[in-house]
């Protein structure tokens, strides 16, 4: 056999042994006999002569990183891959908000009755809208004026707003909620 087949052969099995270490970890002794044989490959490629050495040299340089990419995309398709790589949530599952939460965070600083005793827990009616609701450690009694304080998750927490407090109008703006020029203030002017 010429030596130059011998280069290629070693090549294909370097090559070879370098993906197989993608799909079987072995601590590093596929790895190890990889370099071993694409190294053995280039020295018999160079005694064959310069020309086939270099094109052996130029196909392990460019040849062992491409086999190692595709087999890297092809492993989450098989089955350890599968068993190691869990399911990946999709882009729904990781936003941080869905419709339901963006409508529950809108209730914030409106007012609405207690349907139910609140204990801490219990039922309230905003805009003819019944949402479960958390007092904030308080008793409550059903009918009481009742406040959107905050909204953590699904929980809606909300306190009791007392006698001499005016409830908010349902779509009241926060003044902390705009923006400084719409409030006609000058921040710099010391004389407001």
């Amino acid at each position: 056999m010429e030596p130059w087949a011998w280069a290629m052969l070693l090549l294909v099995l370097g090559i070879g042994l370098a993906v197989l270490e993608v799909f079987f970890p072995s601590g590093g002794i596929l790895g190890f006999l990889t370099v071993c044989s694409i190294v053995a490959a280039i020295v018999v490629a160079f005694k064959s002569g310069p020309l086939i050495g270099m094109t052996v040299l130029g196909i392990s340089i460019i040849g062992l990183p491409v086999a190692i990419v595709l087999a890297l995309r092809w492993w989450p398709k098989t089955a350890m891959g599968k068993r190691i790589l869990l399911n990946t949530p999709r882009g729904k599952d990781v936003l941080p908000d869905n419709p339901r939460i963006q409508m529950l965070k809108g209730l914030v600083g409106q007012t609405g009755r207690a349907k139910s005793k609140m204990l801490p827990s219990g039922a309230i009616t905003i805009e003819g809208h019944t949402i479960d609701a958390v007092s904030e450690g308080m008793f409550i009694e059903p009918g009481q004026l009742v406040r959107v304080m905050e909204v953590r998750g699904n929980r809606v927490m909300v306190r009791l707003v007392d006698g001499d407090e005016e409830p908010l109008a349902p779509n009241a703006e926060d003044a902390l909620d705009r923006p400084i020029d719409s409030l006609g203030l000058d921040p710099f002017d010391d004389e407001q």
